[in-house]
């Protein structure tokens, strides 16, 4: 997909950005799903097309395994993209989805499924610093829903947490959030069940992160709570929101509907407060924006300590993020809104959301992903580049090259010759320009090769040896 760049100035971290393109069913996908790597200037740096719109990446981020830089992801079909009348909850994932971890030469290393009989979840999938794969998982559980307004013959759309030895496929850790989590708290009415094939998500697990103490931080975005379980007992230390919040909130504190809650100390936790939706036809409790709270122990209170909003405001039904960049910013991704952004850490707020707004891109259409990413990144491609050859008049030829993936690409040679062990330079070496560089060269060749050139220029990658068809008489 090409996007638009709507806000770029200076100030923002280094990095490249990662999304994963896809949309919702009966909006027109443009261009094709999968795994996206851009620059700040909006060019694809590396794209891992899927072989159809139905399928789906999401959750595409930098981490580390081993101790090397690797792409981790999720793949597979998200219930209310493929169909007016999905058989499960909007945003489950269908069985037969897994994760995966791709290393710096872009080759799937690692290829990984949730166990118990759980399907692997959309929404998270974190390398731990053990090297260990700590995800959520779903279940349909069948129960009689009446004493929650329910059908009788309904299903808890129910959620796990797994942490998974990555070496051995071991499972390490099990926590069902049904044993632990009292449906009747949620915000979604048990009566939604009937438009879902009888299946009531009264849950929504979308985070889980490793906080202090052998500890989980937890987001369920249908309970509009955020908790802390300890991992040995598996017991909820504290609740952050909902029904029975252990906290109370000072003003501009409340989220609803959120994603994404991370620790950023020991008492400074961020989230993406959606505040929307209970369905599509829902109106929204408010605007979404990315929201960091200070926690008061001894109090039990909450405040907002800072808030990024968007210009223009937003009004985001599901997803989204907030991450933390190496010079202190934040960069939100805005879910089901086609917008990523990037803000000074000062943040800003309701009545003026330009400030602090570095950076802003926008998606074509009604395309989304569902976390956006910035980060540092390698791309070393254990394949060639590519070269394509336009022969022009008399002895003059435009050749194309580029090599998806190459972060490290700052140059081209390109070689031609009448035969292929006849190759040689033609003109000066070009400078890269975006993801595809087009050379216009003095040589109807009609064999053509490129090079690809690094920093110090040095070839870190040659091209196949391609042929034009045409003859110099």
């Amino acid at each position: 997909m090409k996007v638009s760049i709507n806000v770029n100035k200076p100030g923002a971290a280094p990095g490249l950005i990662f999304v994963a393109p896809y949309t919702v069913f009966g909006a027109t996908m443009i261009g094709q799903t999968g795994a996206l790597i851009i620059d700040q200037a909006g060019n694809p740096v590396w794209f891992r097309p899927l072989d159809s719109r139905f399928t789906q990446n999401t959750d595409f981020r930098v981490q580390s395994y081993k101790g090397e830089p690797v792409l981790t992801m999720w793949q597979g079909t998200i219930s209310g993209t493929q169909s007016e009348d999905p058989n499960l909850p909007a945003g489950d994932p269908e069985p037969g989805a897994f994760f995966q971890i791709i290393n710096q030469n872009y080759k799937v290393i690692k290829k990984l499924t949730a166990k118990k009989g759980f399907t692997s979840d959309v929404h998270e999938f974190t390398i731990t610093k053990q090297d260990t794969a700590l995800f959520t998982a779903v279940k349909q559980v069948p129960a009689d829903l009446t004493m929650y307004g329910g059908p009788a013959d309904g299903y808890f759309d129910n959620y796990s947490i797994q942490e998974v030895d990555l070496e051995t496929g071991e499972l390490l850790f099990f926590w069902d959030v049904l044993a632990h989590v009292n449906p009747d708290d949620s915000m979604l009415p048990a009566s939604s069940a009937t438009s879902a094939n009888n299946i009531w998500d009264c849950f929504h697990v979308n985070s889980v992160e490793e906080g202090p103490n052998n500890t989980l931080l937890i987001s369920m975005r249908n309970m509009w709570a955020i908790y802390l379980v300890d991992k040995t007992t598996g017991k909820i230390v504290w609740q952050l929101g909902g029904k029975k919040s252990d906290f109370t909130f000072e003003p501009n504190a409340t989220f609803s509907w959120q994603h994404d809650a991370r620790f950023r100390s020991r008492t400074r936790i961020s989230l993406f407060d959606d505040a929307c939706c209970a369905s599509s036809s829902s109106p929204p409790e408010g605007e979404a924006r990315g929201l960091i709270l200070q926690l008061d122990f001894h109090n039990m209170t909450a405040k907002a300590d800072r808030t990024y909003y968007h210009d223009p405001a937003l009004y985001v039904q599901s997803q989204g993020n907030v991450q933390k960049l190496s010079n202190g910013n934040q960069f939100v991704g805005w879910g089901q809104e086609p917008y990523l952004s990037e803000y000074r850490s000062a943040g800003n707020n309701k009545k003026d959301p330009s400030l602090n707004l570095l950076y802003d891109m926008q998606f074509p259409g009604q395309n989304l992903s569902y976390r956006a990413f910035k980060d540092k990144w390698v791309g070393l491609p254990f394949y060639p580049p590519s070269i394509a050859v336009n022969p022009l008049c008399e002895d003059t030829a435009i050749v194309y090259a580029s090599w998806n993936g190459s972060t490290e690409t700052v140059a081209w040679k390109v070689l031609a010759g009448p035969a292929p062990n006849k190759l040689s330079e033609v003109g000066t070496d070009a400078p890269r320009t975006g993801f595809e560089t087009d050379i216009l060269v003095h040589s109807i060749g009609p064999y053509f090769q490129v090079k690809a050139l690094n920093s110090s220029g040095q070839t870190i990658g040659t091209s196949q040896i391609i042929h034009t068809g045409q003859e110099k008489e």
